[in-house]
């Protein structure tokens, strides 16, 4: 017989608002484990999707160290996210944090019994709705002034000798740098503010490096809007407004997403 400490753990990707005759993608989970529904019985049509877990990996225990593996983790984040963005097209999705790991099916439905209300909520919020995002970057024209100011004055300045002529060079350099990015980050607050008015819910996340971004220039924007399904086109044309009227900044909209930054992670 197979003792507790052998068997399978349950790996959590979304919960779906869809009756049993659920069907889904085809779509390998962690570790490449078979992806599969898990019923919510006497929860009405809420659907846990999920896939077994190896508890020597993926135990509390174990989570502990591999999540300081970062290949590991980049693994693993993208094995989930591919589930929970394959099936958010089945129905609501409530996604689940990252490992969101239990020892049994019943483990996990107890812990959703204890939960319902706020999960309740959370559908009824994220239902028929979708997650966008708008990243604002400082407008590359204000880069290349700031190099013109700089460069090649410093090479003649460098060339006459003229050091108070180049510290003061540099000075303004700096301060027509800092200058457009204070102008980028009040024309990113202006359209947070009014990006917000076609929305249903917005949230602010810190702004990414030029590492994570991919981007050269300073991102002062890092924006996420949960729009009605019918409302994007709208939302996409108040972005592309906002980009035409305030050269300082330089938007970029992503989507559509599964909700994450919307979603009640506490199941």
């Amino acid at each position: 017989m197979m003792s507790a400490a052998d068997r399978p753990g349950i790996w959590v990707y979304a919960l779906v608002d869809a009756g049993d005759d659920l069907t889904l993608p085809t779509v390998a989970g962690v570790a490449g484990a078979p992806v599969r529904t898990a019923p919510l019985r006497g929860h009405g049509s809420l659907t846990a999707v999920v896939s077994d877990a190896d508890l020597a990996e993926f135990g509390e225990d174990a989570l502990r160290s591999n999540l300081e593996d970062l290949d590991w983790l980049a693994a693993v984040a993208q094995a989930h996210h591919g589930v929970i963005e394959a099936v958010a097209h089945l129905g609501t999705v409530l996604p689940m944090r990252l490992a969101t790991v239990y020892a049994s099916e019943a483990s996990m439905r107890a812990a959703v019994a204890g939960r319902e209300p706020g999960l309740r909520a959370a559908m009824d919020r994220l239902r028929s709705r979708t997650e966008w995002g708008v990243k604002g970057y400082v407008a590359p024209a204000g880069e290349t002034a700031a190099a013109r100011a700089t460069t090649p004055q410093v090479a003649d300045d460098a060339a006459a000798g003229s050091g108070m002529a180049y510290l003061r060079r540099r000075r303004d350099a700096l301060s027509a740098q800092r200058e457009s990015w204070q102008g980028a980050a009040d024309g990113a607050r202006a359209a947070h503010a009014e990006l917000g008015r076609h929305c249903a819910a917005s949230r602010l996340h810190p702004p990414q490096s030029p590492q994570l971004s991919g981007r050269k220039e300073a991102m002062v924007l890092n924006g996420a809007y949960l729009l009605d399904n019918d409302r994007a086109a709208e939302f996409s044309a108040a972005v592309a407004a906002l980009n035409d009227s305030d050269p300082r900044l330089r938007l970029e909209l992503t989507g559509p997403w599964p909700p994450y930054s919307f979603t009640a992670q506490d199941a």
